[in-house]
């Protein structure tokens, strides 16, 4: 508690003291030297890695890209340059200045003074080549090498806006972030197709649990949500699941990301279908606005994609429960009203034998239940629904599914 306090102490004052003034850095990324408005000859430094190389009489043209868009920002030199070690791949940085180009496929390009190769790269063994539009099947090979491509590099940038644009819209909606456990001793799904969780190495007795009770990898946050819209009345977690599934089929991971949300004094099913609704909304519009060249990249692999529908359906404890279904993608949502009454769950356990292991969730209904409900929506799913990807493995930086658990 005393470090804690003199921590606050100490970032109050340095708050409010005056902070001397740096001269801003030179160093730009590709992004922000595409957009420059100045474009005077201020000097600037970019580091990033070769996309392309070309000489044309006594000038050199390079293209460099950093990854934080998928353009890539042209380097003019002279050939005084070195251009053999200047190699498609090879990671350079470049100090010079930043002017408007003269040619109408850009806007500024960046006069070199300095090219410094940082690695080099050799490109006859390097897996991918210029101007080649690899098929992503191909791409699957080299998890560690892929994220180079223009394919994969779009995919992230845009899986990566969608993150922010999920927690945003809950922020905003005033839901409260709950980090739900990886190890865990329920089965919420009931499907039994789970990850054991095991130390490596036995400790003391071979023949007993680490937690003194089985433990598995998370295959849904639901349960643990539902105790907290016991005390929050909105409540969500984004994070990895898992599922033992012996499959190698292009809707299948074994491990994959999940957004859960849940929501107390929720009575109807039309209130739950507004949020999922109002959520996928608001994070596909953020992310068309935010990544436009990167969705229309991704567009260009696919066929035109094709309208969403939902359905309602009954499920077997006579719960109101609603998927939304994508063509080619399959369920992309999946949410219910959760049981609430105390006896009608309590026979059920009993008659399951589960009432000792989940005396806990009837305990959520003894002391100051709510009706709630809630619902899940498959990440990886979302993706391939907003970007057309046919194959789940390619929305993912590193896909893990039977017999493939590749770094």
């Amino acid at each position: 508690m005393f470090g804690a306090r003199c921590l606050v102490r100490a970032l109050r004052s340095c708050s409010s003291a005056p902070c001397p003034r740096h001269k801003p850095s030179a160093r730009l990324s590709v992004r922000d030297a595409l957009g420059a408005q100045n474009t005077n000859g201020e000097r600037v430094k970019v580091q990033g890695w070769i996309r392309s190389v070309r000489s044309q009489k006594d000038i050199l043209f390079l293209h460099i890209n950093d990854g934080s868009a998928l353009e890539s920002l042209q380097v003019v030199a002279d050939s005084s340059f070195d251009s053999r070690e200047l190699a498609f791949g090879s990671s350079v940085e470049v100090q010079g200045q930043l002017v408007k180009s003269p040619s109408k496929k850009q806007n500024v390009e960046l006069k070199a003074e300095k090219i410094e190769v940082v690695g080099n790269c050799d490109a006859k063994a390097f897996p991918f080549k210029y101007k080649e539009r690899h098929p992503l099947e191909y791409l699957r090979q080299y998890p560690h090498l892929r994220c180079r491509t223009n394919a994969l590099g779009s995919i992230l940038r845009v899986r990566s806006e969608a993150t922010a644009a999920i927690h945003s819209f809950f922020k905003d909606s005033g839901f409260v972030h709950i980090h739900t456990p990886i190890i865990t001793s329920n089965d919420c799904e009931g499907a039994g197709e789970l990850f054991q969780v095991e130390p490596s190495s036995k400790i003391k007795v071979p023949e007993e649990n680490f937690f003194n009770v089985p433990a598995f990898l998370t295959v849904s946050g639901q349960l643990h949500l539902e105790v907290m819209s016991g005390a929050f009345t909105q409540v969500f977690t984004f994070g990895p699941t898992f599922r033992a599934e012996n499959s190698q089929s292009r809707r299948h991971l074994a491990e994959f990301y999940m957004v859960e949300a849940e929501i107390s004094f929720v009575e109807s099913l039309q209130d739950l279908m507004q949020v999922m609704e109002g959520l996928f909304k608001t994070a596909t519009t953020i992310v068309l606005s935010n990544c436009p060249e990167d969705v229309d990249l991704c567009h260009k692999f696919i066929a035109p994609g094709q309208k969403i529908r939902t359905y309602a359906k009954k499920q077997l404890c006579n719960v109101a429960a609603v998927d939304l279904l994508v063509p080619g993608v399959g369920e992309l949502f999946g949410g219910s009203l959760r049981e609430e009454r105390y006896h009608f769950l309590e026979q059920r356990l009993a008659r399951l034998g589960l009432t000792e292991a989940y005396q806990w969730y009837l305990d959520l209904r003894r002391f100051g239940s709510v009706p709630h409900g809630g619902f899940g929506m498959g990440f990886e799913r979302y993706l391939q629904c907003i970007l057309g990807i046919d194959n789940i493995k390619d929305v993912i930086p590193f896909p893990r599914f039977t017999h493939s658990c590749v770094l």
